[in-house]
């Protein structure tokens, strides 16, 4: 009933809204969090040059490692503000994958771990 992609779709989900929460604890403004909710997708700058670069930098952008990180230091005792920008960068990462967009391979941008952009999969 629920394949590997569907799986990967309802955790991007239970990401956004775990991400959303630890926001909702940092005690800064919603605007800041609508104001960087797109910020990783900067990362897609690397298409410019070609599309292995443009895979590289984007799935750095766009891997649970660096939020992670950012999020583990907070709960070690780092600032607060890492609980803030930890939690939207991961909250960005979970709206993508529950919309389907992946992490990119290097021979096209639409080609992504959960299948092609813009193929819809029923869950």
């Amino acid at each position: 009933m629920f394949g590997p992609v569907a799986i990967q779709k309802i955790e991007g989900l239970f990401f956004l809204a775990l991400a959303v929460y630890g926001f909702s604890q940092s005690g800064w403004s919603w605007w800041w969090f609508i104001l960087l909710l797109l910020v990783p997708d900067v990362s897609m700058v690397g298409y410019g040059i070609n599309p292995a670069v443009g895979a590289r930098v984007y799935n750095l952008g766009h891997a649970l490692l660096l939020p992670g990180l950012i999020l583990g230091w907070y709960l070690l005792g780092g600032p607060l503000w890492a609980l803030a920008l930890g939690s939207i960068w991961l909250a960005h990462i979970g709206l993508d994958r529950f919309l389907g967009y992946g992490l990119k391979y290097a021979d096209a941008f639409g080609h992504t771990h959960l299948g092609e952009i813009g193929r819809r999969r029923a869950l």
